[in-house]
């Protein structure tokens, strides 16, 4: 067995013989030796280290669309990879397997921060994504190994469900040039009975990567029947987006499928997501988007001034692409995000790769998802 790699972490301080991790909400008080809830922060001797520096779970190139982002380089290439842990408990989790594990031997072969950069840029990948897990749990290993991708010009991706606190808040995400943020629901009671968290740290989390502007944003909720599909709590959840972050941050409502301690839920139906995209529409959110079910209105960027399709997709593929340096040809709506001339056509291929010259790293199993 590999052991994982312990590395000093960055947010903590002393609390008489322990330590107190100030990374996410939760504020875990630790003795040496002992780990967080994200099992994978643990107290040593002197502080707090991060266990999981430098280790993937797997990783994987796929397009840009799977985190979800679409308004982030449409069609382009993403080189996604995870560690294992996560700060929340989430009874649905897709990819509980490493979430959840407690483990070392989940963590697989090293991936340096520089080889990263270097094999996507290799692969000609526009991004690295840090997915899977949540990797605000990881976040040193984010921030420096964004930094080594800026170096070699590859762009970085935050697929998080938000939940930390405001010491590391800034740093993580201007180390971030996107970020897709789970909102899970829009409830108090959601969160600590589905997730074993809070609600207001997330808000707080969109609300600042909003207003702050450098990380271009999107926002994802997973919607589950009977648990935070209701009318009152979508219109409350879409009210505070136009009050908090404006109209134009892209929000994407995905179909649930039964997992991990929820297999006894049924489907999202596809008239849910509908209605609540509906909702979003009443409110005057402008780019509302349906997720993990075939839907071509749904996953079509459509001119909010004249309603003409801007980018179209089938899955994950672009098949029109109709932006004129970011804007609508038709009527020069000016489209937020962030574009190139033209679409990237990686398509819908999910390609398994192994670090060069690091040993054989178990490459990303076919059934993981994004953060979520």
């Amino acid at each position: 067995m590999k052991s994982s790699t312990a590395h000093p972490a960055r947010w903590w301080h002393r609390d008489g013989d322990r330590f107190a991790c100030t990374l996410c909400p939760r504020a875990c008080v630790l003795s040496p030796g002992q780990r967080g809830f994200c099992f994978v922060r643990q107290a040593t001797g002197t502080g707090i280290a991060l266990t999981s520096y430098g280790r993937s779970t797997g990783l994987c190139v796929d397009p840009v669309e799977k985190k979800p982002l679409y308004h982030f380089y449409p069609g382009s290439a993403v080189l996604s990879l995870g560690t294992a842990g996560c700060n929340l408990g989430c009874k649905y989790c897709q990819n509980w397997e490493i979430s959840k594990s407690r483990d070392d031997e989940i963590l697989s072969e090293a991936a340096s921060p520089r080889a990263v950069a270097l094999m996507a840029l290799g692969l000609g990948a526009r991004s690295v994504a840090f997915t899977y897990n949540d990797p605000v749990i990881f976040a040193e290993y984010a921030i420096d190994t964004a930094a080594a991708c800026h170096d070699h010009g590859v762009q970085t991706i935050a697929v998080t469900a938000g939940y930390v606190a405001p010491p590391a808040r800034a740093e993580f995400f201007d180390a971030m040039d996107a970020a897709n943020i789970d909102l899970k629901a829009f409830s108090e009671a959601y969160y600590q009975h589905q997730c074993l968290g809070h609600l207001q740290p997330v808000l707080d989390t969109i609300e600042e990567v909003a207003r702050a502007g450098r990380c271009w944003l999107e926002l994802t909720t997973l919607v589950i029947p009977g648990l935070n599909d209701g009318d009152r709590e979508l219109h409350a959840m879409c009210a505070w987006l136009v009050d908090h972050v404006g109209v134009d941050v892209p929000l994407h409502f995905t179909a649930f499928h039964p997992n991990h301690k929820l297999r006894s839920v049924p489907p999202t139906p596809p008239a849910t997501l509908r209605r609540a995209r509906d909702i979003a529409h009443a409110h005057g959110l402008r780019w509302v988007y349906l997720g993990n079910v075939a839907d071509r209105v749904g996953s079509t960027t459509a001119c909010p001034e004249c309603d003409a399709p801007l980018i179209e997709r089938e899955g994950h593929a672009i098949t029109r692409f109709a932006l004129r340096d970011g804007r609508c040809p038709y009527c020069s709506w000016d489209v937020p995000g962030r574009f190139a001339a033209s679409a990237e056509h990686w398509g819908t291929r999910r390609l398994a790769v192994a670090i060069p010259g690091e040993g054989p790293p178990r490459v990303a199993p076919p059934d993981l998802h994004e953060e979520g």
